[in-house]
């Protein structure tokens, strides 16, 4: 089963070392990250999103990462199975 993961992180400021240190926590079971937000010249969005693909059974260790992520306010975490 393929596993991909969207976390919005709705306040990098307060909230975006937490979700890179969780990520960097669980680095050994990602195969794929993709970090997105709008910015342009004069300004940074303080919205993101982060689109995970992991390895394949990594059930156990995604659902703490899950668990984890939720401990952030500003966080929201979709998942998707193939």
């Amino acid at each position: 089963m393929r596993q991909i993961m969207g976390i919005q992180v709705g306040n990098r400021e307060s909230d975006a070392s937490k979700v890179q240190q969780l990520l960097t926590k669980n680095g050994c079971i990602i195969k794929t990250r993709l970090g997105l937000h709008e910015s342009s010249e004069s300004s940074c969005s303080i919205t993101g999103l982060i689109i995970l693909e992991f390895l394949p059974d990594k059930e156990e260790e995604i659902a703490v990462l899950e668990k984890e992520l939720h401990t952030c306010d500003s966080v929201v975490v979709k998942k998707m199975l193939f």
